[in-house]
């Protein structure tokens, strides 16, 4: 039974084989799972406060940070942080966040890579390098960057023991999206170990620009997510295919501390 809360409207070759298998079920039937959802949209952070806050608790414990591992807690990114080196016009290495940060997060996509907006004063904010209206389009939950995979709208997350190269699972996940105005277009699907589709569901869509929409996704009775894979609408940001008509990129990120694979 689901219960919806909060509803206003490349790494290293060896992690990737890891993931390519956790994935190669093209179609698969979704499990028995208890999901509880969170969402919300609007045109202001304030907007999205309570679900993201309603998620926090629900995960419960503290905001780990960066590097140990921890029985109980989350994890959080902003993107704030990083280095400039790794941000916009250059690209963020796909394991930034198991190496330089670590988190416990490796990132994937069948498109060309990640980036990470740059700061104001450094270079073009918001993916206007990328596309010179973007950031009348977009908007952040917190200041100043946001996250896109370049070439492909798909980004896929696998879970670590923060910082080593050692898989593991988390009790939920959820995301900040910038710009979705279609239904349908932008979405989060949760896959265990064996890829199996635990649960899929839609970030809400919001008429207009500079908009913000929330979706999460946790678990509470057993289910392990191993690998989450985000559709963030169907424009590809830094690829020669501009179809579609959805265009959304990402801002924060918060997971269920991870937790080693048994």
């Amino acid at each position: 039974m689901e219960r919806w809360v909060s509803n206003p409207r490349q790494a290293g070759h060896a992690w990737l084989a890891v993931a390519l298998a956790a994935t190669a079920l093209a179609w698969p039937a979704i499990t028995s799972a208890a999901p509880v959802v969170f969402e919300a949209s609007g045109s202001a952070p304030a907007d999205i406060q309570t679900a993201f806050q309603e998620f926090r608790d629900f995960l419960g414990g503290n905001n780990n940070g960066v590097g140990g591992s921890f029985s109980d807690g989350r994890r959080e990114i902003n993107w704030d942080g990083v280095p400039d080196a790794f941000a916009a016009p250059n690209n963020l290495p796909a394991n930034f966040f198991n190496k330089n940060s670590p988190r416990g997060v490796v990132f994937f996509t069948p498109g060309s890579g990640f980036q990470v907006s740059g700061n104001a004063g450094v270079a073009p904010i918001e993916f206007d390098n990328l596309r010179p209206d973007a950031s009348r389009k977009f908007t952040t939950f917190s200041r100043q960057r946001l996250f896109t995979a370049l070439g492909s709208p798909i980004t896929e997350v696998m879970f670590f023991v923060p910082g080593k190269a050692q898989a593991a699972t988390s009790k939920g996940f959820g995301a900040v999206f910038t710009h979705v105005t279609r239904d349908e277009s932008t979405k989060i699907e949760y896959f265990d170990v064996n890829g199996r589709l635990l649960f899929s569901g839609f970030a809400p869509a919001i008429q207009g620009r500079e908009t913000l929409s929330f979706l999460a996704v946790g678990f509470d009775e057993g289910e392990e997510v191993f690998l989450v894979r985000i559709t963030s609408g169907d424009v590809e940001l830094g690829g020669t295919d501009r179809g579609g008509r959805d265009l959304v990129v990402m801002d924060d990120f918060i997971y269920g501390e991870p937790q080693a694979l048994n």
